[in-house]
């Protein structure tokens, strides 16, 4: 069952809530995403852990609901 960017963001936007979120579909399918994701609970924190933490956020839906998603995260400059 594919997904939809705004649910994506949504359930990113729960967790990290000052985070500027966009998704755009990759294939048209709802099944291959890019996200870019800037938020200031990333600051310090390693590439591996800030997609830790946007995987946390996604609540298991990786690997199911969600097939792909290429992610982009930073803090505010």
């Amino acid at each position: 069952m594919a997904m939809h960017a705004a649910e994506i963001e949504a359930m990113i936007k729960e967790e990290l809530p000052d985070a500027t979120v966009t998704i755009r579909d990759l294939a048209g399918d709802g099944d291959h995403y890019a996200a870019e994701i800037v938020s200031a609970e990333f600051t310090g924190k390693s590439r591996v852990q800030q997609h830790q933490m946007v995987y946390k956020a996604l609540r298991g839906k990786m690997g199911g609901d969600l097939h792909a998603l290429a992610l982009q995260t930073s803090a505010p400059e």
